[in-house]
């Protein structure tokens, strides 16, 4: 692959010299606005916006930061004609440890490449083959989760996904592994928002780094004997897969692709299906809405024909995302000097989109506090009022390549699901949650499944 990457010799440190930008260098010294950055990231910006408009500067996670607000600061940034903003030296300083060398790690030419290469698990066959396999165990998964008594939905449906996902796309059993596993990803992501990063035993990047040696221990283990033999799974496939000039792709290449999907299989639509379960619940008539129409699917398992029939679902999953976006800011850097908005802007500044602001615009959206899916209906529309103001997948290259396989998914799951239950909340519950670095409840999400009455 030839391509030009000087990109990369640019200092590892943003460039700081963005004082001619409105901001400030927040509320506490040095930490700046870590700390509400990390507790209220959708109050801050909201805070931010008000004082200093659609272009600010500001200070979170010990560095300098440029955010960009509203669709068309999404589609400058993501669409990205003029190749100025890279995603890898963005990341690179937050994952690069813990996640390295992942999809949203690479750029252009070498992005391109391994996209193409990853394309292939989610080209149209390789999903119908994933639905087949994953009915079942979806259908056993809910049928395992506990009933007519409060559980903490979070972690059941994390372990549940994550066992899928290895089976989808590795061809493996995770056995007594699962929950080590399991453990190794959830460190990995809290360490992705560690202020101090030292190797300190009991420190969040500490578990951070052991999470990460767990999921290469269990990935390069299997390495070997997928390149022994091909299968029709992913992860044979991805081993035996060769680059432009024949060469197969390194075990390191092989492992760290591996580990992100993973990650991005189930962490992601985990976060998406507290999102929904919790909206319903809060919202129960959309349960029955979503009963009514899978009577119309024939039999037990959801066929991949199905799929376009679930429209109804197809709403809720967009409203949720919309509401709860798993992923709220979008970080990218830029390589050379650049003007928005008016201003100069240096090269190697951080720059920042954030799909949550962007959902909540009353500009764009009608009500936006309220869960209202029919939004997103063919006779309202409100997303297609601008291309980028509906962004939970991102958007441009980098646009979420698994979206298609998580759409399917998450129908598959509230197809088993909500066929022969329904599920509530205590009276007056608000669930707690964090929205960075991804959304997820905090609390748990406890809820309770119970059989439909006839």
């Amino acid at each position: 692959m030839k391509t030009s990457t000087d990109y990369l010799e640019l200092p590892r440190k943003a460039n700081r010299h963005v004082d001619h930008i409105p901001g400030d260098n927040g509320a506490l010294p040095i930490l700046g606005d870590t700390v509400e950055f990390l507790k209220d990231y959708h109050g801050l910006i909201n805070r931010k916006y008000k004082l200093y408009g659609p272009i600010y500067r500001n200070n979170a996670l010990l560095q300098r930061n440029i955010a960009l607000l509203g669709p068309e600061a999404n589609e400058l940034v993501l669409k990205d004609s003029d190749k100025i903003f890279s995603s890898k030296k963005a990341w690179d300083p937050i994952l690069d440890k813990l996640f390295p060398n992942g999809l949203m790690l690479r750029d252009f030419d070498v992005h391109r490449f391994h996209r193409k290469v990853l394309q292939a698990a989610f080209k149209k066959e390789s999903l119908q083959a994933y639905l087949e396999t994953m009915n079942p165990r979806m259908r056993q998964g809910v049928i395992d989760f506990p009933k007519d008594s409060e559980f903490g939905f979070k972690d059941s449906i994390k372990s549940l996904l994550l066992n899928v996902a290895a089976q989808v796309f590795m061809g493996v059993e995770m056995g007594k592994e699962a929950d080590k596993i399991n453990k190794g990803f959830l460190h990995a992501m809290e360490a992705s928002m560690a202020v101090v990063k030292l190797p300190i035993p009991g420190t969040t990047w500490y578990k951070g780094i052991k999470g990460r040696q767990a999921l290469e221990e269990f990935i390069q283990k299997h390495i070997t004997a997928k390149r022994a033999t091909e299968s029709g799974d992913f992860f044979s496939q991805f081993c035996h897969a060769k680059d432009e000039d024949g060469n197969e792709l390194s075990d390191e290449a092989v492992r760290d692709h591996i580990i992100f999907l993973l990650f991005a299989a189930h962490d992601t639509t985990t976060s998406t299906l507290c999102s929904i379960i919790y909206a319903i619940a809060k919202n129960p008539e959309w349960q029955d809405i979503l009963h009514n129409e899978y009577q119309q699917i024939t039999g037990d398992n959801l066929q991949y024909d199905d799929l376009p029939k679930l429209e109804k679902t197809g709403l809720v999953m967009k409203e949720a995302l919309r509401m709860y976006p798993p992923v709220p800011v979008i970080p990218r850097r830029t390589i050379k000097e650049t003007e928005i908005m008016g201003y100069r802007i240096p090269a190697n500044t951080g720059v920042g989109v954030s799909p949550l602001f962007t959902h909540y615009m009353e500009e764009w959206w009608t009500e936006p506090q309220k869960f209202d899916p029919e939004r997103f209906s063919p006779e309202r529309a409100e997303h297609k009022r601008h291309f980028y103001q509906w962004i939970p997948f991102g958007g441009g290259h980098h646009k979420c390549i698994g979206l298609n396989f998580a759409e399917m998914q998450v129908k598959l799951f509230l197809f088993h699901l909500l066929r022969n239950h329904t599920i509530s909340v205590k009276p007056g519950y608000k669930m707690q949650f964090n929205v960075v670095p991804i959304v997820f409840p905090t609390d748990g999400l406890p809820i309770q499944i119970n059989k439909r009455k006839a």
